[in-house]
């Protein structure tokens, strides 16, 4: 018999929690975007395994708000290529 959770929640950005989200999905995880809401399916074959990995999504969730929000008033209208990352030596002689 199997154990299943669904959780939802909404977010400014659902898109961007979803994908925080994801690299720390387990098999028995699936994470969507339904209509606005972040919907986070989960199945597991024992009832403490399920409360396992609830708690653990519940923190990883509370990790991606943080990215989320971060990202959001971090961003800001300076181009983002600013050039060559490091000063070179342009007369560098190249050996061929």
């Amino acid at each position: 018999m199997s154990r299943r959770a669904t959780i939802r929640t909404t977010h400014d950005d659902t898109a961007l929690v979803a994908r925080a989200l994801e690299p720390d999905n387990t098999d028995e995880m699936a994470t969507t975007v339904d209509d606005g809401t972040v919907v986070t399916r989960i199945d597991r074959g024992t009832t403490s395994g399920l409360q396992s990995t609830v708690d653990d999504y519940v923190v990883n969730l509370a990790v991606a708000i943080d990215v989320a929000s971060t990202t959001r008033t971090e961003q800001d209208d300076r181009p983002t290529d600013t050039g060559p990352v490091s000063d070179h030596d342009t007369d560098t002689t190249h050996n061929e």
